[in-house]
C-alpha cells in the first residue's frame, strides 16, 4: 500500500498559503482520495474555486471534519494550532495521524503529547517553504518541490504510518529532515528570527534619523535595502513566533549584540580584515538557493541590458533547445543600465549548453560557484 492509499481522507485545517499549497500539490501528484478543508467561508469558497478541496466545513464544524480523517494537517497560525490540538484529541479516530506546519515546534509538540491520545499518532512538522503573499489565492502546487520539510518526532509512531507519511511528503517533492524540537527552535531563532528582529531594528534606526535629514532613506539602496527587505513582514505572524520562542530569540539577540561589540572593538585594528575574510569564507557554506539544498543546482550569471524582451530572449532561446531553468533570480539591477540575473540548472550539461546558447545570442554570462 503506497502513501496515497494509506491516507484515503486528508483533512487540512487552514487552507491558506501552506494548507492550500498542500492540497494543490496532492492533486497535482495524482492523489485520488478526498481532501477536506476547514476554514472561514471566504477561504473555503476560494479553495473550492481552485479545486484544492473536495469537501468543506466551517471552523464551527471541526469535530465532524476530524472524525472522518486518516491524516490531519494543522495549517493555521501557531497559537491557533496549539488551541486546536487541545480539543481535537476528544474526537479524532484511533490510528489517525495528526501533524502541523508551525514554524515553532517545542510548544506545539509539548501540547500534543498532553492532549493527543496515544492511540493516535502525532508528529510535528515545518516545511521550509513560503511566500511574501498570503492566503489561498497565493497557494502554489510547486511550493514544496526540493524544499526541506523538517519533522520533529517526540513519541513512538506506528511504523506503517511513519513510512507512509514520509513517502507522501517525498511525493510532493519535499526532502525530509529529522530534528529534535528544541534544536529546530534554536536554529530557527538564529537563522530566521534574529535576522527579522535585526532588520526591523535597522529600519527603525535609520527611519528615525530621517527626521534629521531627508536623505537617509533616499540613499538607502544596495546592502541596506537587501538587509531590510524582511522588515516589511506583518507583525501578526511574528507575534505568534514571539509568543512561543521568545527565550531562543532573546538568547540570539544577546549573542548578536556581543558580536557587534566585538566588531566595535576591532574596528580600527588589523584584526578587522581577518574578521571580514572569515565571514566571507563561512558564507560559502550557505546554499545559494534553499530549493537546491539537497539537489544541488548548477548556476550561471547573465548580464542583461535594461530593455524590453531580455527575459524572453533568455527563456525562449533555452526552451528551443529543451533546457529547463530550475530557478531564476534577479541579483542586481540598475535603472537604465541593466543588471545581473542568476539562472539555475539541474545538471552540469545543461549549465554548459546554456552558456553556449546565451553567448551565441550576444549575452555576457559565466558560471557561478
Amino acid at each position: 500500500m503506497d502513501a496515497f492509499e494509506r491516507f484515503q481522507k486528508i483533512l487540512i485545517v487552514g487552507v491558506g498559503l501552506i494548507g492550500g499549497s498542500l492540497a494543490l500539490a496532492l492533486k497535482r501528484k495524482g492523489y485520488k482520495g478526498t481532501i477536506i478543508g476547514v476554514d472561514n467561508p471566504y477561504a473555503l469558497e476560494n479553495a473550492k474555486k481552485r479545486k484544492a478541496v473536495d469537501i468543506v466545513y466551517p471552523v464551527e464544524e471541526l469535530e465532524p471534519a476530524c472524525s472522518q480523517a486518516d491524516l490531519i494537517f494543522l495549517c493555521t497560525p501557531i497559537n491557533d494550532i496549539i488551541e486546536i490540538i487541545k480539543v481535537i484529541g476528544a474526537f479524532v479516530r484511533p490510528n489517525t495521524l495528526i501533524t502541523d506546519v508551525g514554524s515553532i515546534k517545542r510548544k506545539i509538540v509539548e501540547t500534543a503529547n498532553i492532549h493527543i491520545p496515544m492511540e493516535c499518532d502525532f508528529i510535528g512538522g515545518h516545511p521550509m517553504a513560503g511566500s511574501e503573499f498570503r492566503g489561498i489565492n497565493a497557494a502554489d502546487p510547486f511550493l514544496f518541490e526540493n524544499t526541506i520539510y523538517v519533522l520533529t518526532p517526540s513519541r513512538p509512531l506506528n511504523e506503517v504510518t511513519r513510512k507512509a507519511f514520509g513517502e507522501l511528503l517525498e511525493k510532493l517533492g519535499a526532502k525530509v529532515l529529522l530534528l529534535l524540537p528544541k534544536l529546530h527552535d534554536e536554529i530557527a531563532a538564529a537563522v530566521s528570527h534574529l535576522p527579522q528582529m535585526a532588520a526591523v531594528a535597522m529600519m527603525n534606526m535609520v527611519a528615525n534619523k530621517q527626521k534629521e535629514s531627508p536623505h537617509f532613506l533616499k540613499m538607502a539602496a544596495g546592502g541596506f535595502r537587501d538587509m531590510t527587505r524582511i522588515a516589511s513582514s506583518p507583525f501578526g505572524i511574528w507575534e505568534h513566533i514571539r509568543d512561543t520562542n521568545a527565550d531562543m530569540i532573546t538568547m540570539y539577540i544577546d549573542a548578536y549584540i556581543k558580536e557587534l561589540k566585538k566588531v566595535k572593538e576591532i574596528l580600527n585594528t588589523p584584526e578587522l580584515q581577518k574578521y571580514f575574510e572569515n565571514s566571507a569564507k563561512n558564507r560559502l557554506y550557505i546554499p545559494s538557493d534553499t530549493r537546491g539544498f539537497l539537489s544541488p543546482h548548477f548556476d550561471i550569471s547573465v548580464a542583461v541590458e535594461d530593455r524590453p524582451g531580455m527575459i524572453s530572449l533568455i527563456a525562449n532561446s533555452l526552451a528551443e533547445r529543451n533546457i529547463n531553468i530550475k530557478d531564476i533570480e534577479v541579483l542586481k539591477i540598475r535603472e537604465d543600465e541593466g543588471g545581473t540575473i542568476r539562472l539555475a540548472f539541474s545538471t552540469e550539461k545543461d549549465q554548459e549548453q546554456a552558456l553556449e546558447i546565451l553567448r551565441s545570442n550576444g549575452l555576457e554570462c559565466g558560471k557561478r560557484d
